[in-house]
């Protein structure tokens, strides 16, 4: 195995095999993306620097994939303090490694300018109603044709996600299925609102008849009651291509809630499985990844070892101070452009690239 900028942050040795086979192969990115209406709860996501703009968000990341800007919105989707999206770590990584990408719309309100699958969901409603999403099995089925189909295109393929609020939605779904997150779902803020997530789910399941661990072996009916419409497509995608090739599943504590879907949906393939993120994500004191995944599944993660200290501008600086830490596949990116590039993209070489896409998209001064 090569020498590569990853950090084996949990089943070193299985993780390690992992890269052992996607060596030398080449790798498709998918991005599924869609909405919800929780996200729109003032405090939980950092998406956008309204809670209304918040639809706007997955579209915006996934045309700054395709043409390197955004067409939905002006500039590039960033917190309340300007913090750019993890988009921009994604499309460098993806431009410096020469990856292709393909974008899933598992359910949105505002659909990008840009070229996607449709997998017939709808956008997801607030799941303090009890009734997050609608027809959660077919969207799995469809997606599910559509990763077998993709998996003959690669070697492997990397399945990212972008959906404010999602690591709410990610919680609830872990709980009713009886893995207790509580307090371990990470945030894309650096004061983590743990308390305000805790009441959401709590408020959740009050509407919807169900307790803790109460729909353990019933994944779909959790997704439908208090999920949200990426979890079924990035499942099914996951699981239709993983029956043929090695799958990163490319995100944070949110890809354990879709890993957790996938146990019970298509348990053959979990062999065929990686999580992969940021250093972050691993690092970060206010979640657990690694205790969520062993709750789970044995199932290793890898983490791409970004460091933006000593980048040139603020905006990428403050990552190092817990914002946005991961989203639309940036880690999982940036393994899969080092690994498919054979160690020549370091993260040395994929800031240098960030950065220079970063003036380019905001015309900021290096300060």
């Amino acid at each position: 195995m090569g020498n590569y900028d990853i950090i084996f942050g949990h089943l070193e040795r299985e993780g390690k095999d992992f890269v052992s086979r996607i060596e030398g192969s080449e790798p498709l990115f998918i991005c599924t993306i869609a909405t919800t209406e929780t996200a729109k709860i003032p405090g939980l996501s950092a998406a956008g620097a309204m809670p209304e703009i918040t639809d706007y968000t997955p579209p915006a990341d996934v045309e700054l994939l395709y043409y390197g800007r955004c067409r939905c919105i002006d500039g590039v989707p960033v917190t309340p303090d300007g913090i750019p999206t993890p988009a921009l770590i994604t499309m460098s990584a993806l431009r410096l490694s020469k990856i292709p990408c393909i974008v899933v719309n598992g359910g949105l309100r505002v659909t990008p300018k840009a070229p996607f699958f449709d997998v017939g969901g709808n956008p997801g409603r607030d799941i303090r109603t009890g009734k997050a999403v609608e027809g959660p099995g077919e969207v799995f089925e469809r997606s599910r044709l559509i990763g077998r189909q993709l998996s003959k295109l690669a070697g492997y393929v990397v399945v990212g996600e972008s959906i404010p609020g999602g690591t709410t939605t990610a919680l609830a779904v872990l709980m009713a299925m009886g893995v207790d997150a509580r307090r371990k779902v990470s945030s894309s803020m650096p004061g983590n609102p743990h308390d305000l997530k805790l009441k959401v789910v709590d408020e959740a399941f009050k509407a919807a008849g169900i307790s803790f661990g109460s729909l353990e072996k019933d994944p779909l009916k959790a997704v439908s009651c208090v999920g949200d419409p990426m979890m079924p497509a990035a499942a099914g995608l996951i699981s239709g291509a993983a029956e043929e090739v090695p799958v990163l599943m490319a995100g944070g504590t949110q890809m354990c809630a879709v890993l957790n879907l996938i146990k019970y949906l298509s348990p053959g393939i979990m062999g065929n499985l990686a999580i992969g993120t940021t250093r972050w994500i691993l690092e970060d004191k206010s979640s657990d990844i690694k205790e969520i995944a062993s709750r789970i599944a044995p199932v290793p993660i890898l983490a791409a070892k970004l460091d933006f200290s000593e980048s040139r501008f603020s905006g990428l600086r403050a990552y190092e101070k817990g914002v946005a830490k991961e989203g639309v596949g940036a880690g999982g990116s940036s393994i899969a452009a080092m690994v498919s590039s054979g160690g020549s993209v370091t993260k040395a070489s994929l800031l240098g690239e960030i950065e220079g896409n970063y003036e380019m998209l905001t015309n900021a001064p290096p300060r």
